[in-house]
Protein backbone atom coordinates (compact mmCIF):
# COMPACT_ATOMS: atom_id res chain seq x y z
CA UNK A 1 0.00 0.00 0.00
CA UNK A 2 1.39 3.56 -0.81
CA UNK A 3 0.47 6.30 0.72
CA UNK A 4 -0.29 9.89 -0.83
CA UNK A 5 -0.38 13.19 0.87
CA UNK A 6 -1.23 16.54 -0.49
CA UNK A 7 -0.32 19.97 1.21
CA UNK A 8 -2.72 22.89 0.82
CA UNK A 9 -5.60 20.74 0.15
CA UNK A 10 -8.34 22.74 1.37
CA UNK A 11 -6.95 25.29 -1.59
CA UNK A 12 -7.53 25.66 -5.08
CA UNK A 13 -4.44 23.42 -6.75
CA UNK A 14 -4.42 21.03 -3.62
CA UNK A 15 -8.27 20.15 -3.63
CA UNK A 16 -7.99 19.91 -7.06
CA UNK A 17 -4.93 17.19 -6.48
CA UNK A 18 -6.97 15.64 -3.99
CA UNK A 19 -9.66 15.09 -6.02
CA UNK A 20 -7.86 13.66 -8.90
CA UNK A 21 -5.68 11.32 -7.33
CA UNK A 22 -9.29 9.99 -6.19
CA UNK A 23 -10.19 9.49 -9.99
CA UNK A 24 -7.43 8.68 -10.68
CA UNK A 25 -7.77 5.24 -8.71
CA UNK A 26 -6.41 6.28 -5.48
CA UNK A 27 -7.88 4.52 -2.26
CA UNK A 28 -9.24 7.05 -0.48
CA UNK A 29 -7.80 5.25 2.85
CA UNK A 30 -4.44 5.98 1.09
CA UNK A 31 -5.05 9.53 0.38
CA UNK A 32 -3.69 11.89 3.20
CA UNK A 33 -4.70 16.13 3.24
CA UNK A 34 -2.82 18.34 5.07
CA UNK A 35 -4.66 21.27 5.95
CA UNK A 36 -4.53 24.47 7.68
CA UNK A 37 -8.14 25.05 8.91
CA UNK A 38 -9.73 21.94 9.82
CA UNK A 39 -13.39 23.48 9.51
CA UNK A 40 -13.08 23.75 5.60
CA UNK A 41 -12.23 19.78 5.51
CA UNK A 42 -15.44 18.62 5.34
CA UNK A 43 -15.62 17.46 2.04
CA UNK A 44 -12.76 15.83 2.23
CA UNK A 45 -13.62 13.91 5.13
CA UNK A 46 -16.78 13.41 3.59
CA UNK A 47 -14.62 11.23 0.44
CA UNK A 48 -13.11 9.24 3.06
CA UNK A 49 -9.54 11.27 3.15
CA UNK A 50 -7.59 11.46 5.92
CA UNK A 51 -7.61 14.61 7.07
CA UNK A 52 -4.33 16.21 9.19
CA UNK A 53 -3.55 19.91 10.46
CA UNK A 54 -0.51 21.50 9.84
CA UNK A 55 0.38 24.63 9.36
CA UNK A 56 4.01 25.72 7.05
CA UNK A 57 5.16 27.78 10.06
CA UNK A 58 4.84 24.26 12.50
CA UNK A 59 7.58 22.03 11.59
CA UNK A 60 6.63 19.31 14.44
CA UNK A 61 2.79 19.77 13.44
CA UNK A 62 4.07 18.90 9.77
CA UNK A 63 6.28 16.00 10.97
CA UNK A 64 3.47 14.27 12.37
CA UNK A 65 1.40 14.94 9.84
CA UNK A 66 3.21 13.50 7.51
CA UNK A 67 4.34 10.32 9.14
CA UNK A 68 3.95 7.22 7.36
CA UNK A 69 3.58 8.93 3.55
CA UNK A 70 5.46 7.95 1.30
CA UNK A 71 4.29 10.12 -1.59
CA UNK A 72 4.07 13.69 -1.17
CA UNK A 73 2.58 16.26 -3.49
CA UNK A 74 4.11 19.66 -2.13
CA UNK A 75 2.24 23.11 -3.04
CA UNK A 76 4.48 25.87 -2.85
CA UNK A 77 2.83 28.53 0.05
CA UNK A 78 0.87 31.46 -0.40
CA UNK A 79 2.60 34.16 1.31
CA UNK A 80 5.08 35.49 -0.57
CA UNK A 81 8.58 36.69 0.71
CA UNK A 82 7.84 34.15 3.76
CA UNK A 83 7.51 30.83 1.41
CA UNK A 84 11.57 30.00 1.54
CA UNK A 85 11.41 29.74 5.61
CA UNK A 86 8.06 27.82 5.84
CA UNK A 87 8.99 25.37 2.55
CA UNK A 88 12.36 25.07 4.48
CA UNK A 89 10.13 23.34 7.17
CA UNK A 90 8.46 21.52 4.84
CA UNK A 91 11.61 19.86 3.65
CA UNK A 92 13.22 19.20 6.87
CA UNK A 93 9.22 17.59 8.18
CA UNK A 94 9.51 15.41 5.17
CA UNK A 95 13.01 14.32 5.88
CA UNK A 96 12.02 13.36 9.51
CA UNK A 97 9.08 11.29 8.27
CA UNK A 98 10.65 8.97 6.16
CA UNK A 99 8.62 10.33 3.05
CA UNK A 100 10.08 8.45 -0.08
CA UNK A 101 8.93 11.11 -2.62
CA UNK A 102 8.01 15.20 -3.19
CA UNK A 103 6.90 16.55 -5.92
CA UNK A 104 7.10 20.07 -5.41
CA UNK A 105 4.63 22.62 -7.32
CA UNK A 106 7.45 25.12 -8.89
CA UNK A 107 7.17 27.70 -11.54
CA UNK A 108 7.90 27.46 -15.71
CA UNK A 109 11.47 27.33 -16.18
CA UNK A 110 12.48 28.59 -12.36
CA UNK A 111 16.40 28.39 -13.20
CA UNK A 112 16.25 30.94 -15.21
CA UNK A 113 12.80 32.66 -15.45
CA UNK A 114 13.32 36.35 -14.56
CA UNK A 115 10.19 37.18 -12.86
CA UNK A 116 10.11 38.27 -8.84
CA UNK A 117 8.40 35.11 -8.27
CA UNK A 118 10.51 32.94 -9.08
CA UNK A 119 13.51 33.76 -6.71
CA UNK A 120 11.47 31.80 -3.45
CA UNK A 121 10.89 29.08 -6.04
CA UNK A 122 14.49 28.67 -7.11
CA UNK A 123 15.38 28.31 -3.68
CA UNK A 124 13.27 25.77 -2.84
CA UNK A 125 14.28 23.33 -5.30
CA UNK A 126 17.70 23.64 -4.37
CA UNK A 127 17.07 22.74 -0.49
CA UNK A 128 14.71 19.91 -1.88
CA UNK A 129 17.61 18.60 -3.91
CA UNK A 130 20.22 19.17 -1.54
CA UNK A 131 17.79 17.31 1.27
CA UNK A 132 18.78 13.63 -0.38
CA UNK A 133 14.79 13.37 -1.02
CA UNK A 134 13.70 11.96 -3.99
CA UNK A 135 11.79 14.63 -6.03
CA UNK A 136 10.05 16.04 -9.09
CA UNK A 137 9.76 19.44 -9.25
CA UNK A 138 6.50 20.33 -11.41
CA UNK A 139 7.57 23.43 -12.98
CA UNK A 140 3.78 25.03 -13.45
CA UNK A 141 2.65 27.72 -16.30
CA UNK A 142 0.62 30.49 -15.81
CA UNK A 143 -3.18 29.48 -14.72
CA UNK A 144 -5.86 30.56 -16.78
CA UNK A 145 -8.14 30.75 -13.74
CA UNK A 146 -5.75 33.93 -12.84
CA UNK A 147 -7.60 36.24 -15.65
CA UNK A 148 -11.51 34.96 -14.16
CA UNK A 149 -11.26 38.72 -11.80
CA UNK A 150 -9.39 40.72 -14.40
CA UNK A 151 -12.58 38.81 -17.19
CA UNK A 152 -14.58 40.04 -15.01
CA UNK A 153 -13.65 43.73 -14.85
CA UNK A 154 -12.88 43.99 -18.38
CA UNK A 155 -16.49 43.23 -19.55
CA UNK A 156 -17.59 45.98 -17.09
CA UNK A 157 -15.13 48.63 -18.72
CA UNK A 158 -14.37 47.18 -21.71
CA UNK A 159 -10.73 47.50 -21.20
CA UNK A 160 -8.16 44.81 -20.31
CA UNK A 161 -5.39 46.39 -18.71
CA UNK A 162 -1.89 44.52 -18.35
CA UNK A 163 2.01 45.39 -19.20
CA UNK A 164 2.86 42.12 -21.04
CA UNK A 165 3.03 44.05 -24.76
CA UNK A 166 2.34 41.51 -27.13
CA UNK A 167 4.31 38.78 -25.03
CA UNK A 168 2.74 35.51 -25.07
CA UNK A 169 1.23 33.38 -22.26
CA UNK A 170 1.46 29.06 -23.04
CA UNK A 171 -1.29 29.12 -19.30
CA UNK A 172 -3.34 25.92 -18.55
CA UNK A 173 -6.08 25.53 -16.48
CA UNK A 174 -5.61 24.93 -12.53
CA UNK A 175 -6.99 21.93 -12.39
CA UNK A 176 -4.48 20.66 -15.49
CA UNK A 177 -2.05 21.32 -12.95
CA UNK A 178 -3.30 19.40 -10.18
CA UNK A 179 -4.14 15.70 -12.62
CA UNK A 180 -0.71 16.33 -13.26
CA UNK A 181 0.31 16.77 -10.01
CA UNK A 182 -1.65 13.53 -9.45
CA UNK A 183 -0.33 11.43 -12.48
CA UNK A 184 3.40 12.32 -11.48
CA UNK A 185 2.54 11.27 -7.96
CA UNK A 186 1.03 7.67 -9.42
CA UNK A 187 3.53 7.44 -11.78
CA UNK A 188 6.27 4.21 -11.15
CA UNK A 189 8.88 6.46 -12.71
CA UNK A 190 8.70 10.37 -12.41
CA UNK A 191 11.19 12.28 -13.81
CA UNK A 192 13.04 15.19 -12.10
CA UNK A 193 11.50 18.07 -13.64
CA UNK A 194 8.21 18.95 -15.64
CA UNK A 195 7.89 22.01 -17.49
CA UNK A 196 4.42 22.28 -17.72
CA UNK A 197 2.97 24.81 -19.68
CA UNK A 198 -0.21 24.86 -22.20
CA UNK A 199 -1.04 24.08 -25.31
CA UNK A 200 -2.56 27.46 -26.47
CA UNK A 201 -0.22 30.55 -26.76
CA UNK A 202 -2.02 33.60 -26.43
CA UNK A 203 -0.86 37.64 -26.09
CA UNK A 204 -3.13 39.88 -23.84
CA UNK A 205 -4.92 40.92 -27.22
CA UNK A 206 -5.81 37.40 -27.72
CA UNK A 207 -7.09 36.79 -24.30
CA UNK A 208 -9.28 40.31 -24.53
CA UNK A 209 -10.45 38.90 -27.64
CA UNK A 210 -11.50 35.74 -25.87
CA UNK A 211 -13.60 37.53 -22.92
CA UNK A 212 -15.35 39.31 -25.89
CA UNK A 213 -16.53 36.33 -27.62
CA UNK A 214 -17.33 34.77 -24.36
CA UNK A 215 -19.10 37.95 -22.90
CA UNK A 216 -21.24 39.18 -26.21
CA UNK A 217 -19.16 42.72 -25.11
CA UNK A 218 -16.52 44.59 -26.84
CA UNK A 219 -13.06 44.00 -24.86
CA UNK A 220 -9.44 45.51 -26.12
CA UNK A 221 -6.61 45.49 -24.56
CA UNK A 222 -4.91 48.53 -23.71
CA UNK A 223 -0.90 48.05 -22.52
CA UNK A 224 0.21 50.14 -19.50
CA UNK A 225 4.15 50.50 -18.55
CA UNK A 226 4.96 48.28 -15.46
CA UNK A 227 4.84 50.92 -13.05
CA UNK A 228 1.83 52.59 -13.99
CA UNK A 229 -0.02 49.23 -14.48
CA UNK A 230 1.37 48.73 -10.42
CA UNK A 231 0.04 51.74 -9.35
CA UNK A 232 -3.67 50.81 -11.05
CA UNK A 233 -3.81 48.11 -9.35
CA UNK A 234 -2.75 49.65 -6.42
CA UNK A 235 -5.70 52.29 -7.10
CA UNK A 236 -8.24 49.32 -7.52
CA UNK A 237 -7.47 47.92 -3.86
CA UNK A 238 -4.29 45.50 -4.12
CA UNK A 239 -1.44 45.43 -1.66
CA UNK A 240 1.27 47.64 -2.92
CA UNK A 241 3.65 44.93 -2.78
CA UNK A 242 1.20 42.61 -4.67
CA UNK A 243 0.37 44.74 -7.20
CA UNK A 244 3.94 45.61 -7.64
CA UNK A 245 4.49 41.04 -8.41
CA UNK A 246 1.62 41.02 -9.97
CA UNK A 247 3.17 44.34 -12.51
CA UNK A 248 6.50 42.30 -12.55
CA UNK A 249 5.03 38.85 -13.54
CA UNK A 250 3.60 41.03 -16.58
CA UNK A 251 6.67 42.51 -17.59
CA UNK A 252 7.68 39.12 -17.66
CA UNK A 253 5.31 38.18 -20.28
CA UNK A 254 6.42 40.62 -22.15
CA UNK A 255 10.12 39.42 -22.26
CA UNK A 256 8.54 35.38 -23.07
CA UNK A 257 9.14 34.31 -19.53
CA UNK A 258 5.56 32.28 -19.55
CA UNK A 259 5.94 31.14 -23.18
CA UNK A 260 7.06 27.40 -23.93
CA UNK A 261 6.65 25.20 -26.46
CA UNK A 262 6.57 22.35 -23.85
CA UNK A 263 4.26 18.93 -24.19
CA UNK A 264 5.01 17.80 -20.99
CA UNK A 265 1.74 18.56 -19.68
CA UNK A 266 -0.27 17.04 -22.49
CA UNK A 267 1.57 13.73 -22.49
CA UNK A 268 1.00 13.70 -18.56
CA UNK A 269 -2.55 14.40 -19.09
CA UNK A 270 -3.26 11.98 -22.35
CA UNK A 271 -5.59 14.24 -23.39
CA UNK A 272 -6.83 17.42 -24.90
CA UNK A 273 -6.12 20.67 -21.92
CA UNK A 274 -8.85 22.67 -20.97
CA UNK A 275 -8.91 25.90 -23.19
CA UNK A 276 -9.47 29.40 -21.66
CA UNK A 277 -12.44 30.10 -23.06
CA UNK A 278 -13.72 27.12 -20.78
CA UNK A 279 -11.70 28.41 -17.65
CA UNK A 280 -13.20 32.16 -18.14
CA UNK A 281 -16.83 30.46 -18.61
CA UNK A 282 -16.69 28.54 -15.76
CA UNK A 283 -15.09 31.04 -13.60
CA UNK A 284 -17.16 33.93 -14.28
CA UNK A 285 -20.64 31.58 -13.90
CA UNK A 286 -19.23 31.47 -10.29
CA UNK A 287 -18.50 35.10 -10.07
CA UNK A 288 -22.43 35.70 -10.95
Amino acid sequence: MTTYAVTGATGGLGGSAVRSLLERGAAPADVVAIVRSPEKAEALRDAGVTVRVADYGDVDALTSALTGVDRLFFVSGSEVGQRTPQHTNVIAAAKTAGVGFVAYSSILDADTNPLALAAEHLETEKLIADSGLRYSFLRNNWYWDNYVAGAGAAIESGILYGAAGDGKVAGAARDDYAAAAAAVLLSDDPRPIYELAGSQRLDYTEIAATIAKISGTPVRYENLPEQAYAAALEGNGIPAPFAGILANSDAGIGVGALDSDSTDLTELLGRPLVPLADVLNAGLAVRV
